[in-house]
């Protein structure tokens, strides 16, 4: 009997040892919100894993809740402001839903400077953010940025390998910079978020879109489009980048261990590994288009030459554009192009 009761008690004890353990175990509760559905590459090879690193690296103190989609209500262009408000702890969303809001960090996006290696860019990112960038991000405490592929051309019925046959097409784009590329080349930028495109190609409203080959599974391209088109090399039409920021005010809230789980998650490695991901998911979203019956081009070095030749305009106006108000723009293009040939892959 005495056995019994010390059994009893034992695990009573046992019990609320452990309740209370679960509750430390998730102390800090977060909600990452974000645009593209839960089968998108960037919700399962990219931020579950990050997800799930930060909360291995706070000892299960950590839990994120991610919502894709848009699920906690909202269109995308709201996500900066969902988190600077607080509505949302996290997000992951598109610098060039809100144009102009990171000006610095639009260099980035600038043909000529992006050429075709994501690793590349989201280093030459990392080593100017303190320096160079940081001033775009009030509000918030940036996790990572990152850049995607950067932009392919995918068109519904034109094949296209000279910037004349550009001229007339109605085109997506998600970023200014983009729409300046697009305009550049004599064709009508439409700007709109990427879950749009699809109505958008099927009622006719744009004939493609400057968007990576990566959201082609995501978005079912493969059934609405027939060309993919890039540049040689694999060279594309700029890039667009992406933020993974959090609130401010719940981040200085945090304890230091706590911000130090997320700090680990999100160092340079990451920022790197994020370019891969990147790059090996437009591969495959590539092959999910060509195996439906697609056509893939690569333009061959002359067709891309006359390409460039009509895009550097781009650079000046930017240069320009950001200058004027108290930014030097030549300098930050200067050095990002230094930082994405040193990061790349062979570079000095």
């Amino acid at each position: 009997m005495r056995l019994s009761k010390f059994a009893l008690t034992f695990g009573s004890v046992a019990a609320a040892i452990a309740v209370a353990s679960a509750a430390q175990a998730q102390e800090y509760t977060f909600k990452l919100h974000h645009l593209l559905p839960a089968q998108a590459a960037a919700h399962t090879e990219m931020l579950e894993p990050w997800a799930r690193q930060v909360e291995e690296n706070s000892d299960g103190q950590v839990a994120i809740e991610i919502y894709p989609n848009m699920t906690l209500g909202g269109r995308p262009p709201e996500l900066i402001n969902q988190v600077r408000d607080g509505v949302v702890d996290l997000i992951w969303t598109v610098n060039g839903y809100t144009p102009g809001l990171f000006p610095r960090t639009e260099v980035m996006e600038l043909p000529t400077v992006f050429y075709n290696d994501p690793r590349a860019a989201n280093l030459a990112l990392h080593d100017m953010f303190e320096s160079d960038l940081a001033e775009d991000y009030k509000g918030v405490e940036v996790m990572f940025l990152h850049t995607h592929a950067g932009q392919a051309l995918q068109t519904a019925e034109t094949e296209v390998r000279t910037p004349e046959e550009f001229a007339g097409l109605n085109l997506r784009i998600p970023t200014r910079t983009g729409g300046w590329v697009i305009e550049a080349l004599g064709g009508n930028p439409k700007a709109m978020p990427v879950p749009e495109l699809p109505p958008a190609l099927q009622k006719g409203v744009v004939d493609g879109a400057l968007i990576p080959f990566e959201i082609v599974p995501a978005l079912k391209l493969q059934d609405q489009t027939q060309y993919q088109i890039e540049m040689a090399d694999e060279e594309r039409f700029g890039t667009t980048t992406f933020q993974v920021t959090m609130n401010k005010a719940r981040w200085d809230g945090l304890p230091e261990d706590i911000q130090q789980a997320f700090r680990d998650a999100s160092d340079r490695d990451w920022w790197g590994e994020v370019g891969d991901i990147w790059d090996n998911t437009d591969d495959v979203g590539l092959k999910i288009a060509t195996d439906a019956g697609n056509t893939h081009i690569m333009l061959n070095d002359e067709e891309t030459q006359a390409f460039r030749d009509k895009m550097t305009p781009v650079v000046d106006r930017w240069i320009e554009e950001v200058t004027a108000k108290g930014i030097d723009g030549a300098a930050l293009v200067e050095k990002a192009r230094s930082l994405v040939q040193e990061n790349t892959e062979g570079g000095s």
